[in-house]
């Protein structure tokens, strides 16, 4: 099994996407030699990851397309992880991202992979952070993240990327209070997309504030109109992100954050490892009628 995984891990390295997509089967499904190859990976990547999140309808996955359009039109070599809405019941996901993107099947410069969110909280896929990093041993330039696009639980998506971008519609104008103690804080980047629609001024206006309101003394965060169907506002945008990702003070201190932030997840997991959320099911529909059912007594058997 060890020199399966070494070869594993060398064709995707040499930019094997049948290789890739075997080592992300493997890690999110834990198949075994999972442990062995995600122990293998070297920390000496210098690829980035973006995250791209916001609420439904944002057009997050209109601007990725838009996105990866500019950055292949140089050249570019971009791997794009889609994390889809799964049913609470089956966990398949319903894989409408790949669908969107359908324009960059047979682009050599670009790959992209749905994943389930399979009931994991925070709009990101249970396996998330380790499948990005297996994607890190590609050829790429730069690997986007979609996320479901869930609300203020999102803001896991700050432990993930070296750049979180918050995208926003004009209608959004109304929650700006209501999401700024949660999402709002996660974003290196402001887009607003659909800037051709009413209200975008007025939103713009008000992110401009808030950003100003939260620097501290630091550089303001850059807030970006974009209308990602007809391409408007990209260059734009991809410059912004170039600029951040290039900031060597800040990545190297976000960097530890990042690191962080996973290492905490991963021991998460893994201390939850032995719970089958199926069996807790069968559990809480074996106990739920008895008298005297507690959740809270519930949980702490399983603690």
């Amino acid at each position: 099994m060890p020199d399966k995984i070494t070869q594993l891990l060398e064709d995707i390295q040499a930019g094997s996407y049948k290789a890739l997509a075997r080592g992300i089967t493997i890690v999110e499904n834990e198949i075994a030699g999972y442990e062995e190859l995600l122990q293998s990976l070297p920390n000496n990547t210098t690829n980035n990851v973006v995250g791209i999140t916001g609420p439904p309808g944002a057009g997050k996955s209109t601007l990725v397309s838009a996105l990866l359009q500019f950055w292949t039109s140089q050249n570019k070599k971009v791997a794009v992880i889609a994390v889809d809405p799964s049913s609470p019941f089956n966990y398949g996901a319903l894989l409408g991202d790949r669908i969107r993107m359908n324009e960059f099947y047979n682009n050599e410069n670009v790959y992209i992979r749905s994943l389930a969110s399979r009931g994991a909280l925070g709009g990101l896929s249970k396996k998330i952070i380790e499948i990005t990093d297996v994607v890190r041993q590609g050829m790429f330039d730069i690997i986007l993240v979609e996320t479901v696009g869930v609300g203020q639980s999102e803001v896991e998506i700050a432990g993930l990327a070296d750049c979180t971008i918050v995208t926003l519609v004009p209608e959004a104008g109304d929650e700006i209070q209501t999401l700024k103690a949660g999402i709002m804080e996660i974003a290196d980047i402001f887009i607003i997309n659909k800037a051709d629609r009413d209200a975008a001024d007025a939103l713009y206006a008000n992110l401009r504030i808030m950003a100003h309101e939260r620097a501290n003394g630091d550089k303001d965060t850059p807030v970006l109109k974009t209308i990602a169907t007809k391409k408007d506002g990209i260059e734009e945008a991809a410059t912004a992100i170039e600029s951040h990702l290039n900031n060597s003070e800040r990545a190297t201190t976000k960097r530890v954050q990042l690191l962080t932030e996973k290492c905490w997840h991963l021991i998460q997991s893994a201390r939850m490892k032995d719970i089958d959320k199926q069996g807790l099911k069968q559990e809480i529909s074996n106990t739920l009628d008895q008298q005297g059912f507690n959740i809270y007594l519930l949980a702490k058997k399983f603690s």
